[in-house]
């Protein structure tokens, strides 16, 4: 990855950082070489804050890093797009973004699936998806066919309502099967494309 640093006269790029499991965009900020090598390096975005003028690793203060999943520059070769898990709160407001973004659908549902997964790793007694994942596989299976029935029959009627909380059961349970299995729908996502390629 070369990065033409000495195109803007500061000698920085600009880096737009979206979370890679909701696409988010979270924050803009600066890198310069020594703070894109020292992303590179510790996997935890580091720009260099103009403010301040020294390298600044995001969450250094708070313990909210950002942590790399993926670097890409763009065409031109002076700005960055890094993907990342983050570890909390992006702006210094709480907010998850600094773009004041609410949730979409699409995004929420990313922020469901990191809700069950946690709730798998971390089972808590008042959780309906901890008790599905202590129940096993075959109940968590079992489940997902019951909601798919129960999608099925509501199709057949005139409620959209109650149309769309079957369809929203179904996908709750599909998340908590794959979490199950050990995927993710970025996983799943991954099929979809690859068979879109082939045509």
């Amino acid at each position: 990855m070369k990065i033409d640093f000495k195109k803007y006269t500061d000698g920085l790029v600009p880096v737009v950082v979206q979370d890679d499991s909701t696409q988010k965009v979270l924050m803009l900020g600066f890198m310069n070489e020594e703070a894109l090598k020292k992303t590179q390096l510790e996997n935890k975005v580091t720009f260099f804050s103009r403010s301040k003028q020294r390298l600044w690793t995001k969450g250094e203060t708070s313990g909210n890093y950002l942590n790399v999943k993926s670097i890409t520059p763009d065409c031109d070769q002076d700005t960055l797009l890094v993907k990342v898990l983050p570890n909390g709160p992006v702006c210094h407001t709480g907010a998850d973004t600094c773009f004041n973004e609410k949730n979409s659908g699409a995004s929420f549902i990313y922020e469901l699936e990191k809700i069950i997964e946690d709730r798998k790793n971390n089972p808590a007694e008042d959780s309906y998806s901890s008790s599905l994942f202590a129940k096993g596989i075959n109940k968590i299976a079992q489940k997902v066919g019951e909601e798919a029935v129960e999608l099925v029959i509501e199709a057949k009627d005139e409620d959209a309502n109650l149309f769309k909380n079957e369809a929203a059961d179904l996908l709750f349970h599909y998340i908590v099967l794959l979490q199950a299995k050990g995927f993710s729908l970025a996983d799943i996502e991954e099929v979809l494309y690859k068979r879109h390629q082939k045509k």
